[in-house]
């Protein structure tokens, strides 16, 4: 295997900013971890919030200086400038500085306070690739890759003005970045009765909106249990605390670094429109979402017109709060909807975006049959294969025991770091001619993988026969996805099927 990676994030928290841009990276830094990169964040010291959020982090954290001065006025300035601290050229020449030594193949930036200005000076510093993560569409933008998951219409249309060149598109809440721990969390359980309500309104809450929105649930009448998530970082914890305690059926939870039970155990949520939305919809958590703040002004009524949250502002919220509580299919449309739209893997398809390069073969072995025979009986890998119908697990074990056993027939599974992406077939039908079978985990598709999986496997192939020999690939009709895979890696003939003459000094022996 070649050396790992390198993968910096340059993200910043604050009172002002709140957690939730620093949240997500860790999630990514996690994932990244687990395909085998090495990883890095850079964050400036603006208060004491990043501080407290970084304290267990999984990776180095490459300090930048708390600025000194108040930022002088600026007429070219992006919206949100003032996030940052200090002027971008400063940021730029710091972040860069702290990143000499390491030059990462990857800089992930998640900062509405940078533009194409900071891309640049980066990348012409670093030589490295920006993956720039935003939903505003607020700024001029140079990406080499760019992340938007929040919901759109057309993410091409939202930023047709706005990007200096053509980027990789990561676009929708198939990408949103949640931690690991929401793969495999436990989902909400419907219930016909609200029996309590968890309300978060983001890490910081800078505007106190928490204390309002428990006022309104008292004041839409409900009497139940309702708990109360919020930071030591907001500012207004002492009026928040003072609150809770109050009410004798409201609880105060402080600084859980992992909200999916209280997303899977309250029957309603209230939050704000950041980043928790993504977490409360994979739990499938029926949600009212109020938008906080300006970035937050698109995502709340992107997902009410999906019907995935229930829309309210502070001041409708009593009466929208009562409209659902007396509403249980309300509240089960929501749930199924919200559940539809994440499903916990985003971090991991954002890092395979970044680290596809990286993807190895091994040979399969029985233990992989379970894996296998879920992504071989999966719809999408059913559609577009010669026998469409599910295949039972005794049969497929017995067709792996004897594919492994077989003279004439290589099988692979591809892994980034130590996740199964996919996995290739070759079955000899002659001493000179072959024919090839693949594919990707059906849940990671759209990432670019099967190229890379295709140009593996021929290179495999290479160095187990050491001579020249020719490739065939069937194409059901109106597969268009890999008569694209194939053509795109110089098959010929098609539509339905395609050969590759393949030998150790091929062309494309070192495809990128």
């Amino acid at each position: 295997m070649g050396a790992a990676l390198c993968v910096a994030i340059r993200v910043d928290a604050s009172a002002v900013i709140g957690t939730g841009h620093l949240k997500r990276c860790l999630s990514l830094v996690m994932a990244l971890i687990e395909q085998g990169a090495q990883v890095s964040l850079v964050t400036r010291a603006l208060d004491g919030v990043a501080a407290q959020v970084l304290r267990d982090a999984p990776c180095p954290v490459r300090w930048l200086p708390a600025p000194t001065h108040a930022l002088a006025p600026d007429s070219t300035a992006t919206p949100h400038a003032a996030w940052a601290g200090v002027s971008w050229q400063q940021d730029a020449h710091d972040t860069a500085s702290a990143l000499r030594t390491e030059r990462p193949d990857w800089l992930v930036v998640d900062h509405y306070a940078f533009d194409a200005r900071w891309h640049g000076a980066l990348r012409d510093s670093l030589a490295s690739c920006l993956l720039v993560m935003d939903d505003t569409a607020d700024r001029t933008l140079s990406p080499d890759a760019l992340l938007d998951h929040n919901w759109a219409p057309d993410h091409r249309a939202k930023y047709a003005d706005r990007l200096t060149q053509k980027p990789d598109w990561l676009a929708g809440p198939r990408y949103a970045l949640l931690s690991p721990t929401y793969r495999s969390a436990e989902r909400y359980r419907y219930q016909a009765d609200v029996r309590s309500i968890g309300i978060f309104m983001g890490g910081t809450d800078p505007g106190g909106v928490s204390g309002r929105v428990l006022a309104a649930c008292r004041v839409a009448g409900f009497a139940g249990s309702i708990e109360v998530v919020s930071t030591s970082a907001s500012p207004h914890l002492h009026e928040l605390r003072n609150a809770c305690t109050q009410d004798p059926c409201v609880v105060l939870t402080l600084d859980e670094p992992d909200l999916a039970a209280f997303f899977a155990r309250h029957d309603l949520q209230i939050g704000a429109g950041g980043g928790a939305s993504w977490e409360r919809c994979c739990i499938g958590a029926p949600t009212i979402a109020i938008a906080v703040a300006a970035n937050q002004a698109a995502v709340v009524p992107g997902l009410a017109t999906l019907g995935a949250v229930r829309a309210a502002t502070e001041a409708t919220l009593p009466r929208t709060l009562r409209e659902l509580i007396h509403d249980p299919s309300a509240r089960r449309s929501l749930s199924s909807t919200a559940a539809a739209l994440v499903d916990g893997r985003g971090a991991q398809r954002v890092a395979l975006h970044l680290l596809r390069g990286t993807l190895r073969l091994r040979p399969a072995n029985l233990a992989d049959a379970p894996l296998l025979h879920a992504w071989r009986n999966h719809e999408a890998v059913r559609a577009v294969s010669g026998n469409s119908e599910p295949i039972a697990f005794d049969s497929h074990q017995a067709w792996m025991q004897r594919t492994l056993q077989s003279p004439d027939r290589w099988l692979w599974v591809a892994q980034v770091g130590d996740l199964p992406v996919g996995s290739i077939r070759f079955d000899q039908l002659a001493p000179d001619r072959l024919e090839v079978s693949l594919y990707t985990d059906p849940q990671l598709q759209g990432l670019g993988l099967g190229a890379r999986l295709l140009r593996a496997g021929e290179q495999q192939m290479r160095d187990s026969l050491t001579t020249p020999f020719t490739v065939d690939a069937s194409v059901l009709a109106g597969n268009t996805a890999s008569r694209k895979l194939f053509e795109g890696n110089g098959y010929h003939g098609g539509p339905l099927r395609y050969q590759k003459s393949v030998g150790a000094a091929d062309s494309d022996r070192h495809h990128p």
